[in-house]
């Protein structure tokens, strides 16, 4: 008996740590999926904005129907990229990105359109719904950080590679361009 009451104490203790282990891997990878909603939402919302941003842009250059259909189709191609591929949202992110710069860039040759408030709030919007985006995503990365140094460190690994946990993509500038230091000149 005397033998038999701290073996069963441990066995106890062993089992809580695990329990204990796998609720914060079960934490670390809800706070990742909630980061990544929260990425989700900001990039709806920006979606939601271009075409009006898109419309009012046609109604003062009417012969720049390039740019104007190459957002539509980043758009709508990061529209297309399913919720869980985190690595071909952010590419398809990118490259919206890079269409609206472009979109930009061609409003500054139309001094009416930059003194438009239409255009000015949009432009205003967008500009605010970036900020949050860089915000989500870090939060994202954060979690999705955590998450994984949970699954690659001992002893959780143990529990979480016998419970299929996995790690999470980190959200990521893809393209080289945007990784650049910007040419100041003065």
């Amino acid at each position: 008996m005397e033998i038999l009451l701290p073996a069963v104490a441990v066995i106890i203790l062993t089992l809580l740590y695990l329990i204990h282990l796998y609720n914060g891997l079960v934490r670390s990878r809800q706070l990742a999926e909630e980061g990544w909603s929260g990425i989700d939402i900001q990039l709806k919302r920006r979606a939601d904005l271009i075409p009006n941003l898109v419309h009012t842009l046609r109604s003062y250059a009417t012969h720049e129907r390039q740019t104007l259909d190459a957002v539509i189709a980043a758009r709508n191609q990061a529209l297309g990229v399913s919720a869980g591929d985190v690595s071909g949202r952010a590419a398809a992110e990118d490259a919206l990105g890079q269409a609206l710069a472009r979109l930009f860039a061609l409003a500054e040759a139309y001094p009416d359109l930059k003194a438009s408030e239409n255009f000015l709030g949009l432009q205003t919007s967008l500009e605010t719904l970036e900020r949050e985006i860089q915000m989500a995503r870090r939060y994202y990365n954060g979690a999705a950080r955590d998450l994984n140094v949970r699954i690659e460190s001992v002893p959780s690994n143990l529990v979480a590679g016998h419970f299929g946990f996995t790690k999470k993509a980190y959200f990521e500038i893809t393209e080289a361009i945007d990784r650049a230091l910007p040419q100041v000149s003065i």
